[in-house]
């Protein structure tokens, strides 16, 4: 049994006070991730829940009400972290009541959705919400009963001491638990004894959501609230230089139309304040539909940017300098950049044993190279975002990841203090990695500050995919050294892109190698990128994963027996000291996939093909099955095997990597954006393909292994090893391999 301090550190601090009219209040620091509170009267109060900003409520009827404290966009998490506190707080859950927390750090902590972290890193904290309140329960129960606390065990939200056959609920003591001091340290359950995790809870929310409650951002009202529209240069390396507004200030229901800027020229930015366009021109309305109108009467001049740097502060204080060149960019251009570094030695990463010497001594080298284009997001509810200033203070609501990290930016635009910023987190329709920068957000809340009103900023579809932030393009060249007897001696790949590399030097094969070489380079883009669901492992693992088929094939060897081989080398004497992977976990969903998929019985007419990786500190592996039909790819069948540690609700998880899977096999035949002279391509999903409903597998199989390993991402890690896994499925199916993505675009057919 984990025995855990509920104190962490000099700041860290939990109280206890009893509640007006009876009830528990439990408050904990940021660093316990979750403050909680109680009540008497639940039921008869339902207004006071949505009043107290982060708590724990216990009624004394035995309802208990539990905040979820982080950003919600279909992981589920608003289902998994009540089940934490739920199950060290003994409770029955069909007695269990969710909210969403506002944004509130000195109670909640870091409210991040994202890189794969939610659960765990509130795997510790949140259990010990639970845990504390049971005990402080117990001791209560125990103080009313005079007996020893030691003989008082809970069961579903009931006290008991067994000898004296006493019982009451916890509704019961919960004034009496309010006065109990907080302990120093509290009793985890063990694994064996949990009865919520680890068993399927549905989505809180489910029937919300297929009833259309009003939950996201674009739901959001107000009263008074006026609209808000954006025009936005139309092509990447230009900005704004004239407005004429004469027409659009004109027409029905408009209220006016200004520039703004969203950035003070000194404003240091954070990782996470990256903007496409910081000087954009508003307009503001009665209703969406009148300013829509409006926004097509504006009549806007633009002008070359001037080539400039810019120094960001990331994670941990670390600064970067980026250098945003002028000029307009096009696809043809960056291709043909690419392929003149892609053929210069690159910056080495990292080199073990003599790869150079292994290189001139095989018997055969194998070289290819893969390559990728940007993509955008596409988040099904477009951004947009809620804000009301009154002098110095304002209110937002929105879909956003990160709250913490667009507070500071809001603060430095409107020139209000931090404290004087109230947020309420709404339901995100799609994150992937786009609502992790926020801009949208003070670009609402300066227009409301110009208008002096209310105002919901709303971005369509359009004004989405052209504004960035995009996933990338890339580009890996990889070559394998073969001697005479069909071992692989020396593994090379140079990996780069515009204007990030996406290399991780010291993942699988790193390690499982004498000799091993990794360079990189990158390209500097006036285009915007930023965070795409398992950045940059989106790409790296479609390219070594099938790099590494095409070895296996050449030497002769099965493919999931090839990678088995590498990773035991990985084990049991591993290259290196910096390998960021358990040789053993790797290859443990290896072998899970390879059973659960029967991979030693093909199917009649079926091509198959695998792959695995590690990523967000979780280990998957994907072996998918296919026809051809009409000369289109028809995915017939996705065995999936993932070690993620702990799982707290198997069905949440299940589906997040069903949506992984189709999210992944869609970008992999359909995904780009293309540019001509800095002007997106496509602007719609009348151009932009996305995978159709009929095109999703027609059948996936979600495979965990079962171990007692805290639990690790699970929203990200099954999403990069399906590009490999399809990419090898349609070379058996084709005969041709798959070297540039996407693998269909808009052909219709293959060939």
């Amino acid at each position: 049994m984990s025995i855990i301090k509920t104190t962490v550190g000099r700041r860290s601090f939990l109280k206890s006070s009893a509640v007006a009219g009876g009830g528990m209040v439990l408050g904990f620091s940021w660093l316990a991730s979750c403050q909680s509170k109680t009540e008497e009267e639940v039921l008869a109060m339902p207004k006071e829940w949505f009043e107290i900003n982060s708590y724990l409520k216990i009624g004394d009827n035995g309802v208990v009400t539990i905040v979820s404290p982080n950003p919600e966009f279909g992981q589920n998490v608003r289902t998994s972290m009540p089940m934490l506190i739920a199950e060290e707080l003994d409770i029955d859950w069909k007695k269990v009541i969710v909210e969403q927390a506002p944004y509130h750090p000195k109670n909640y902590g870091f409210q991040f959705t994202g890189g794969s972290r939610g659960i765990m890193s509130r795997w510790e904290p949140l259990r010990m919400t639970g845990a504390t309140a049971r005990e402080m329960l117990r001791t209560a129960a125990a103080e009313a009963w005079q007996v020893p606390m030691e003989e008082i065990t809970t069961d579903l939200g009931v006290l008991y001491h067994k000898p004296s056959g006493k019982s009451a609920g916890y509704g019961e003591m919960a004034a009496a638990a309010g006065k109990v001091p907080v302990p120093t340290e509290v009793k985890l359950k063990e694994l064996k004894d949990f009865k919520i995790i680890g068993n399927s809870k549905k989505n809180v929310d489910a029937k919300d959501i297929i009833t259309g409650k009003p939950m996201f951002g674009v739901d959001f009202q107000a009263d008074g609230m006026l609209i808000a529209m954006i025009e936005h240069p139309p092509a990447f390396g230009m900005t704004l230089k004239s407005i004429d507004d004469t027409a659009a200030k004109a027409m029905p229901g408009i209220k006016d139309v200004f520039k703004i800027k969203s950035y003070k020229d000194d404003f240091a930015k954070g990782g996470f304040d990256t903007n496409a366009f910081a000087e954009i021109v508003a307009i503001v309305g009665n209703s969406t539909w009148e300013v829509m109108q409006a926004k097509k009467q504006l009549k806007v001049e633009w002008q070359p940017i001037t080539a400039y740097k810019e120094t960001i502060t990331g994670f941990g204080g670390r600064k970067e300098t980026k250098n945003v060149p002028a000029g307009l960019e096009s696809t043809s251009s960056h291709n043909a950049q690419m392929a003149k570094l892609a053929a210069k030695p690159g910056k080495i990463v990292r080199q073990d044993g003599n790869p150079n010497a292994a290189f001139e001594n095989a018997a055969k080298i194998i070289e290819r190279s893969y390559a990728a284009p940007f993509l955008a997001h596409n988040c099904m509810e477009p951004m947009n975002a809620f804000a009301h200033v009154t002098g110095d203070k304002v209110k937002v609501a929105a879909p956003l990841q990160i709250p913490a990290l667009i507070i500071p930016t809001i603060a430095s635009s409107l020139d209000i203090p931090v404290e004087n910023i109230e947020m309420e987190i709404t339901r995100m329709g799609g994150g992937f990695g786009r609502r992790a920068y926020s801009h949208y957000i003070v670009e609402a809340a300066l227009i409301s500050k110009q208008v002096n009103a209310p105002v919901k900023l709303m971005y369509t579809r359009e004004d989405d995919m052209t504004n960035g932030i995009y996933r990338p393009t890339y580009q890996a060249t990889y070559r394998a050294a073969i001697d005479e007897h069909n071992n692989l001696t020396a593994l090379h790949v140079k990996a780069g892109g515009i204007p990030e590399s996406p290399l991780f030097a010291n993942r699988f094969p790193a390690g499982a190698l004498d000799n091993y070489l990794a360079e990189e380079w990158s390209i500097d883009s006036n285009i915007t990128i930023g965070a795409f669901r398992a950045p940059r492992s989106n790409f790296m693992a479609g390219a070594e994963q099938s790099f590494l088929d095409e070895i296996a094939e050449t030497i002769g060897k099965d493919p999931i027996q090839f990678r088995l081989d590498l990773l035991k080398r990985a084990k049991e004497n591993p290259v290196g000291e910096k390998n960021d992977y358990d040789a053993e976990r790797y290859a443990g969903v290896l072998e899970l996939v390879r059973e659960k998929a029967n991979w030693s019985e093909t199917p009649a007419n079926i091509s198959r093909g695998v792959a695995a990786y590690f990523c967000h500190s979780t280990y998957a592996a994907h072996v998918l099955e296919m026809t051809i039909e009409d000369g289109k790819p028809v995915v017939q069948k996705v065995s999936c095997a993932i070690d993620c540690g702990v799982v707290v609700n198997p069905d949440a998880a299940k589906n997040m990597a069903e949506g992984a899977i189709t999210d992944g096999i869609g970008n992999a035949l359909y995904g780009e954006l293309t540019f001509k002279n800095g002007v997106p391509e496509k602007k719609n999903y009348d151009q932009y393909r996305m995978i159709r409903m009929s095109e999703a597998p027609k059948e996936i199989e979600v495979h965990f292994v079962q171990n007692e390993i805290n639990p690790t991402g699970m929203g990200e890690p099954p999403f990069p090893p399906i590009f490999g896994a399809l990419a090898n499925a349609m070379y058996k199916a084709t005969g041709k391999r798959s070297y540039q993505q996407p693998f269909l675009g808009n052909k219709q057919v293959l060939g």
